[in-house]
């Protein structure tokens, strides 16, 4: 049987890709080589031995940015999916037994900062309104294809026309403001705007997530307005959630949404190859030598998985090959997971904070901290004083674990793909040790509290997801590989030079996260196209 589409990897994008052309009445199959569906964003057993029925969303942990087209169009509602907003959306513990949140409510806002940042509270206030209106700029571009540096003719009248009417209307300071946001230092801009050590390490905790680069690195300041993009069911700027049954609740609601629409999904199901017949994909060969022909072959594999480990080198140029290769991965992120006995207890945790409330708790170094953390990584070392996200999710889903158990999982920033010392399997456990005694620091009961752990190095999310180099977001989030310049200036379209192949995951624009906007941007492509 010959496919319209073959799709593979079964991740977020993937399965939106496939929902969609689905939907406008193509035949298609999804190829996944793990046993479920999900890529990163899957909720899993921490350890099925030790801890039966305690699950935690393994990889990806938070839903921020998954945009709310495509929870309407797939009504993944129906689905069961069932996000819950993060209200402190940041929260971070500090040496001292403080513990400082980020509300969403400007009075509770202004409560906590007049504590802590008393002198910053009106450019906090003054900033934050700035960035959300640039962010506001960046958003449409998230629905649809980067401007097309190769347009020519009326489509490159077109391009030209949808980018005045994004930013027509915006202001000379506002066109330097995106620029510096674009461009220019995390550190040096919260430096300049504010005095309070404990503010600027709040809002350097929301910022940096999976990206190369110390907060005093050009476009690192990025990040600030990444994060205040819309999400969740409402469109809500800044938006971040937790979500019922964890991350794979997800994929879980997208899958039914691809079955309900005729989508074929294999698991267990590793493709090799994808063939090319005269400078065209026919389709896939998999790992056990069958061959499956489609019209088309959509990749939700990173780009150097996809050219430089499933299409024959013949196929592609040299100078794309070398290309491919240089694009900037080496993910510099682990996890650690937690089966507990007992609910952290914090140090400075206010008494009035709900369930809830006490779900999130990031141990933040320093702006001057986390330079240093991101340069020993850059040498291969794992740095001294590590950078820990803490989230609680059982806190606010007891679906995850049953009575008596706590699920914690945390993210690691900056950690270097290949250690300079020793390799990450004799390393892996040491890991896990240090992490345990930081969040002691700030948690006293947690080490005896243990039932079990699994720690995630990045070259253990490369083995278990297939993502190059443990990179979560398929290339790193930085101005000269986004937009139009990702994967590459020339294939910035979804489309590859192997026609009818098309890449539709984080490596292609806008980008990581789980947001479903590359794969929808592919389908649109894809169906534009054929």
């Amino acid at each position: 049987m010959q496919y319209d589409v073959i799709i593979i990897g079964a991740g977020h994008n993937g399965l939106t890709t496939a929902a969609y052309l689905a939907r406008a009445g193509r035949n298609v199959l999804m190829l996944e080589r793990r046993d479920i569906v999900g890529g990163c964003a899957v909720t899993e057993e921490v350890d099925p031995e030790l801890a039966p029925g305690c699950r935690v969303s393994t990889a990806s942990y938070i839903a921020s940015m998954l945009r709310p087209t495509i929870i309407k169009d797939l009504k993944l509602g129906s689905y069961g999916l069932k996000m819950v907003a993060c209200d402190p959306g940041v929260q971070a513990a500090f040496d001292d037994g403080d513990v400082v949140g980020w509300w969403s409510d400007e009075d509770r806002m202004r409560a906590e900062l007049s504590r802590v940042a008393p002198h910053d509270i009106h450019t906090f206030f003054e900033t934050e309104e700035e960035l959300k209106k640039l962010a506001a700029y960046l958003q449409p571009f998230f629905l649809e294809s980067p401007p097309d540096l190769n347009a020519k003719g009326l489509d490159k009248i077109s391009q030209a026309w949808r980018l005045y009417r994004r930013f027509g209307g915006i202001k000379s300071d506002e066109v330097s403001g995106l620029l510096r946001f674009l461009t220019g230092s995390l550190g040096e801009f919260l430096d300049q705007r504010f005095e309070s050590d404990k503010l600027k390490r709040l809002i350097l905790s929301n910022s940096l997530y999976g990206k190369h680069g110390g907060p005093y690195q050009p476009g690192t300041a990025m990040g600030l307005l990444f994060h205040l993009l819309s999400g969740g069911d409402s469109e809500q700027q800044a938006w971040q959630g937790h979500v019922i049954g964890g991350m794979g609740a997800i994929t879980q609601a997208m899958k039914s949404a691809c079955e309900d629409l005729g989508v074929e999904i294999r698991t267990g199901a590793s493709v090799t190859q994808v063939n090319v017949a005269n400078g065209t994909a026919t389709g896939v060969t998999l790992d056990g030598g069958d061959v499956i022909d489609a019209k088309v072959v959509v990749s939700n594999a990173d780009p150097k998985r996809t050219f430089l480990g499933l299409v024959e080198s013949n196929e592609l140029s040299a100078e794309f090959r070398r290309d491919i290769a240089n694009i900037r991965m080496n993910g510099p992120a682990g996890k650690v997971n937690f089966v507990l006995s007992e609910e952290p207890q914090v140090n400075g945790m206010p008494v009035d904070r709900s369930k809830p409330q006490r779900s999130l708790f990031t141990l933040i170094p320093s702006l001057r901290e986390a330079e240093d953390n991101y340069n020993a990584c850059q040498r291969g070392d794992i740095p001294e004083r590590l950078w820990v996200d803490c989230v609680l999710a059982s806190n606010v889903d007891d679906t995850l674990a049953p009575e008596g158990r706590h699920m914690l999982t945390c993210f690691v920033q900056y950690l270097p793909y290949e250690l300079r010392d020793g390799n990450w399997d004799t390393q892996r456990e040491p890991l896990g040790n240090r992490v345990t005694e930081l969040i002691s620091r700030f948690a006293p009961n947690v080490p005896a509290s243990v039932v079990a752990r699994r720690v995630i190095t990045p070259p253990d999310l490369e083995a278990q997801f297939g993502i190059t180099e443990g990179n979560i977001f398929h290339g790193d989030i930085s101005l000269e590989q986004m937009f139009f310049m990702r994967p590459l200036p020339k294939w910035s379209q979804y489309k590859t030079p192997v026609d009818g192949l098309y890449l539709c995951g984080a490596g292609t624009h806008p980008g990581g996260g789980v947001t479903g906007a590359p794969g929808y941007n592919a389908a649109k492509a894809i169906l534009r196209a054929r």
